[in-house]
């Protein structure tokens, strides 16, 4: 059965945090003396009395957390810090619209990056910080931030961290999942730190660097200017940012063990990092010659345009330095498939993943060579790992669920008028917490708002079950999960 004391409890803390995130936001708006310190002042207020309210609820509960109370802990928790994460932007005034300000608060929170504000510069400094911060604290996630401050979950924060985490395996840095969560913050505490100092080298200026940086690190795309990083006219900034969203695309463990260790090898006898390095090489290689061939670029300009967007489409990060809608339509094919794949597993991007791609290509190539030798026996290998025949049944699942997703709703958003190329960019976008779609009506340099609301509903769902991993946020509609056997 589930323990519903113990999830009021346990979601009643996440608001505490919330509710202290958004101090961080009052903070800047004091220290800018703009209009926005009444919206963050309140929405404290009422977050902070919500969360007093359900840890209320929640008193005397026992820490035995189950796998069903993990998984509904973990959904819950997404969608309640979006609901409380609108009120700055209705208080505010800044937008008035409940569906666009949830939709907004949902693809900072899932690291997305889709925006319906059209001119983010009108926005208060405030206001501008918290939109970075929801997607820094949604990268590595919402609950596994909490598993690192509370270790008292036992058993339950190894439920909670497999609910949460992505790709199909759950690597380690250290037996103790809360040790492991610290480790793996720190990395990305690194990353952000050096990232924001590159780009106040390069001429941002401290507010604009500490914003892309956790923006760029998180993967998630939002910023602080209505033209993303074609603002600031900079080659070295977006240099940087093209090695800062790689490396944040990089499995974190793996990240740790080779960067911060010294173990350079274990990149390079990584399969899934040289699937990653392969796909965005080449994907940027192509689209750099067609842009010397169609749009007369020259060779260093077609490379960093080309590269910048084949990376923050991979590692579903979602910058943009030049309009990819007015490039040939060849190289929207090469786009859509890196926002279909993503980068790697135990990175803050989201996508199919590259393991699941290095997966499927080994069970492929062990079908053809199971027709040749039908009686031999024939393991799947990935590196020094042998794939459980379990694991390829779960690795289709999900390849056919995430399909069957993708093709019912790039349908509905037909039906709903939206033409071909946007409704399926814009699905693959949200499911792969992208940002930019690739389209003609919303282009990758467009705001989403002039989507309905319903699209626009859908397409916040798309990206919570997308930074979920499907399978947490659907077996919840599952009868099963809801019966006490």
């Amino acid at each position: 059965m589930l323990h519903f004391k113990l999830i009021n409890k346990i979601i009643g803390y996440l608001l505490l945090i919330e509710a202290l995130l958004m101090s961080w936001c009052l903070i800047v708006s004091f220290i800018y003396r703009e209009d926005d310190i009444f919206a963050f002042t309140c929405s404290i207020i009422i977050t902070i009395m919500a969360a007093l309210g359900l840890i209320t609820l929640g008193r005397n509960a026992k820490n035995t957390l189950s796998r069903r109370d993990a998984y509904l802990i973990v959904t819950a928790t997404w969608i309640i810090f979006s609901l409380f994460g609108t009120l700055p932007f209705l208080i505010s005034g800044y937008e008035r619209n409940f569906t666009n300000a949830y939709f907004e608060t949902m693809s900072g929170f899932t690291t997305t990056g889709s925006t319906i504000i059209n001119n983010v510069e009108a926005l208060p400094h405030g206001l501008l910080f918290w939109r970075s911060l929801t997607q820094y604290i949604g990268g590595l996630g919402i609950v596994f931030f909490t598993v690192a401050l509370l270790p008292s979950l036992g058993s339950g924060s190894v439920r909670i961290f497999a609910a949460e985490s992505t790709g199909p395996f759950k690597t380690k840095l250290h037996p103790h999942i809360s040790t492991n969560a610290k480790w793996i913050w720190i990395v990305y505490l690194i990353l952000t730190a050096g990232c924001a100092t590159s780009y106040h080298i390069g001429g941002m200026n401290l507010f604009d660097a500490i914003n892309f940086s956790m923006t760029t690190t998180a993967t998630g795309g939002f910023g602080t200017h209505n033209e993303s990083f074609a603002f600031f006219h900079s080659k070295f900034i977006e240099y940087a940012c093209i090695l800062f969203t790689f490396l944040s695309g990089i499995n974190f463990t793996l990240l740790y063990t080779s960067l911060f260790k010294g173990k350079i090898k274990n990149l390079f006898h990584n399969s899934e990092f040289k699937f990653y390095l392969i796909i965005i090489l080449s994907f940027s290689a192509f689209i750099a010659f067609m842009l010397i061939f169609n749009n007369h670029y020259d060779l260093e300009h077609a490379f960093r345009k080309a590269a910048f967007q084949v990376v923050t489409f991979m590692t579903t990060t979602g910058f943009y330095s030049d309009d990819a809608a007015t490039w040939p339509h060849i190289t929207w094919v090469f786009l859509a498939i890196c926002m279909f794949f993503g980068a790697s597993s135990g990175s803050t991007s989201g996508g199919f993943k590259c393991i699941r791609g290095v997966m499927t290509m080994k069970v492929i190539k062990k079908e053809f060579l199971q027709i040749l030798h039908p009686n031999a026996v024939l393991p799947i290998k990935v590196g020094k790992i042998n794939i459980p025949e379990q694991k390829g049944i779960t690795l289709f699942a999900f390849l056919a669920t995430y399909l069957i997703l993708c093709l019912v709703s790039s349908s509905i958003l037909i039906a709903m008028g939206i033409d071909n190329t946007n409704a399926i960019t814009m699905t693959l976008s949200s499911m792969g917490n992208v940002g930019p779609a690739l389209g003609t009506e919303i282009g990758p340099t467009m705001s989403w708002n002039i989507l309905p609301a319903a699209a626009k509903w859908l397409c916040a769902f798309l990206m919570l079950i997308g930074r979920l991993e499907i399978f947490t946020v659907l077996v919840i509609f599952t009868p099963a999960f809801w019966k006490n056997n």
